[in-house]
């Protein structure tokens, strides 16, 4: 006996024609929480030292702080881990990093000095 051709049904999406560009549809809906990738980041920042006293650049947690490099991570992106002030650490990328000057951190520590000194007599 001979077996019967087997037959299978047309796909669904067969009879769907491609979507049209033009008049009529809809722009693309552009995501609020977009990354941007830094391409640039690869290339890291040169001149950053353990010990070295900078300023994080970039957006996020301690934005703006001086910190003290810890440890410096090479890797696809170059990273550090920073240390602040109130014991807290974090990884940061060193093109995020920016190289404080003696005179300005000096400056930073003395208005630190006299706001815990006022802080101090105040509360006695």
């Amino acid at each position: 006996m001979r077996k019967r051709k087997v037959t299978y049904p047309v796909a669904k999406t067969a009879t769907k024609s491609a979507a049209r560009t033009g008049a009529g549809t809809e722009p693309a809906f552009a995501r609020p929480n977009l990354v941007a990738i830094d391409l640039h980041a690869g290339g890291g920042r040169a001149g950053l030292s353990v010990g070295q006293r900078v300023t994080i650049m970039g957006s996020g947690l301690y934005s703006g702080d001086v910190v003290t490099i810890e440890s410096l991570v090479g890797g696809a992106i170059p990273a550090a881990v920073v240390r602040t002030a109130a014991g807290q650490s974090r990884r940061v990328r060193t093109i995020d990093l920016e190289p404080v000057s003696v005179s300005s951190v000096s400056a930073a520590k003395a208005t630190d000095d006299v706001d815990q000194a006022g802080a101090g007599g105040a509360g006695g």
